[in-house]
């Protein structure tokens, strides 16, 4: 293998830096049931996972928003799950249900 095969441009003179396209990341696509699981942080702090709700990343981000509110915490989106802050399992499932969503608790 040559230094060409392994090497990557990331400048030119004229040109500048070159950014390298990164493929956007795709919703995976699920079975049609919102899973709510519940994952242990360091420190005896918790936090619920939403993880199936099939929508674009766009939404996904206000539908947490919505969810933090009516929890009263904080949280983050990250690769198309929705991590809420602290064991809120019971609220995200009955809100989520108002939405239409059919929605299943997941593990222990």
């Amino acid at each position: 293998m040559g230094i060409e095969e392994r090497s990557t441009l990331v400048f030119a003179s004229g040109v500048g830096r070159i950014k390298e396209e990164k493929p956007k990341a795709s919703r995976p696509q699920g079975d049609g049931v919102v899973r709510i699981s519940l994952k242990r942080l360091g420190g005896g702090k918790m936090a619920s996972v939403v993880s199936g709700v099939p929508m674009d990343e766009d939404e996904l981000k206000d539908l947490a928003r919505v969810l933090k509110q009516k929890c009263g915490v904080g949280g983050s989106v990250k690769d198309f799950n929705i991590e809420i802050q602290g064991d809120k399992r019971n609220v995200l499932k009955a809100e989520l249900e108002k939405k239409g969503f059919t929605v299943k608790l997941a593990g222990g």
